[in-house]
C-alpha cells in the first residue's frame, strides 16, 4: 500500500511539473506542438495512476499501470526532444528525466509486486 501512495504523489508532482513545463513552453518559446505532446503524456501518467484505484481486477489495475508505464516512457522521449532542441537546458532536463525514471522505477516495481503476489498464489 505505501508504494501504491508514493506512485499517486509522485505522478501528480511529476504532472504539476509538467503542466508548468508546458507553460513555459507556450509562453516564453511560442511552442505549441511539443508542448502539448509533453503535456498529454506526462500527465497521462498520473491520470492511469489515478483510474487504477478503480480498477475492476487484479488485471485491470496491472492494465492501468502498463499504460502509465507507457506513458512515462513516451514522456521521457518528449523531454529528450526538447532537450535536443533547446527548449530545455541541461539542468531542467536532468531533472524531470530523474523523476521520470523514479516514477517508471516504481511503476516496474508495482507491476511486478502484482505479479510475483499472483505466481505465488498460483503455487499454492
Amino acid at each position: 500500500m505505501k508504494n501504491n501512495n508514493l506512485i499517486h504523489d509522485l505522478s501528480k508532482t511529476f504532472a504539476v511539473r509538467i503542466v508548468r513545463l508546458s507553460q513555459f513552453l507556450q509562453d516564453k518559446h511560442h511552442e505549441f506542438v511539443l508542448s502539448r505532446q509533453i503535456l498529454k503524456s506526462g500527465t497521462s501518467i498520473g491520470a492511469n495512476v489515478r483510474e487504477s484505484r478503480n480498477a475492476q481486477s487484479k488485471a485491470d489495475f496491472i492494465n492501468k499501470l502498463n499504460i502509465a508505464l507507457k506513458e512515462s516512457d513516451e514522456t521521457d522521449y518528449w523531454l529528450e526532444l526538447l532537450f535536443l532542441t533547446d527548449y530545455l537546458n541541461q539542468e531542467s532536463y536532468d531533472s524531470l528525466v530523474s523523476d521520470n525514471k523514479y516514477i517508471t522505477a516504481v511503476l516496474t516495481n508495482i507491476i511486478k509486486s502484482c505479479k510475483n503476489a499472483d505466481d505465488n498464489h498460483m503455487e499454492e
